[in-house]
């Protein structure tokens, strides 16, 4: 069910690996569940006043699926995973099953945001891998590149509601050619855009 405009997601697990899920579905808005007998602290840093996050200590249950739209599979137990993306499956969801990819329908990335910059690398259902190239990307577009993309996104906005489209694609033309990065990197990305304000 979505309520409003947010995904309800279900995670059956307790452990590190749905810490990680948890933790980029709330930051992409998403209602999430997690049902697991023990919770661990990585999930239990997550609560917080206005979370949406709920947990559920006990083991899976069938009906767990609900109206989730979203259904990963993150625990310990092969067999309790393999029967959560069979209930999903038979319910029509998107399922994620960490510990065997092939048995799911969807995948998650490794994920990296700055700002409005987000970042996700997958890596043939080798998570480790694409964690690792998303830190090595991060080092690289850090904030400086989120600044950019939030600078754009203002100015963007500012000139199509003012009526302005066509300034907009010339500003878009002149600083998205191929020196966007270099300027970014420089720090001189910001006082250029200035001048299309």
């Amino acid at each position: 069910m979505l309520h409003g405009d947010m995904i309800e997601a279900l995670i059956v697990g307790g452990g590190p690996v749905a810490a990680r899920k948890a933790r980029a579905l709330l930051g992409a808005g998403a209602l999430v569940r997690v049902v697991a007998p023990e919770i661990g602290g990585e999930i239990l840093e997550l609560v917080a006043p206005g979370a949406r996050l709920e947990l559920v200590r006990r083991e899976y249950e069938a009906g767990d699926v609900g109206s989730a739209q979203l259904v990963i599979a993150a625990t310990a137990d092969r067999a309790v995973n393999r029967r959560v993306a069979a209930d999903a499956h038979a319910a029509h969801r998107l399922v994620n099953v960490a510990d065997e990819p092939a048995r799911g329908n969807c995948r998650t990335t490794a994920t990296h945001r700055a700002g409005e910059l987000v970042i996700g690398i997958s890596a043939g259902g080798v998570p480790q891998a694409a964690a690792r190239i998303r830190d090595s990307l991060a080092a690289r577009f850090g904030g400086r590149y989120g600044d950019a993309v939030a600078t754009l996104a203002t100015l963007r906005r500012r000139l199509i509601d003012d009526g302005r489209q066509d300034a907009w694609h010339r500003a878009a033309n002149a600083l998205l050619d191929d020196d966007f990065c270099e300027r970014v990197e420089k720090g001189t990305f910001a006082n250029e855009a200035e001048q299309w304000r």
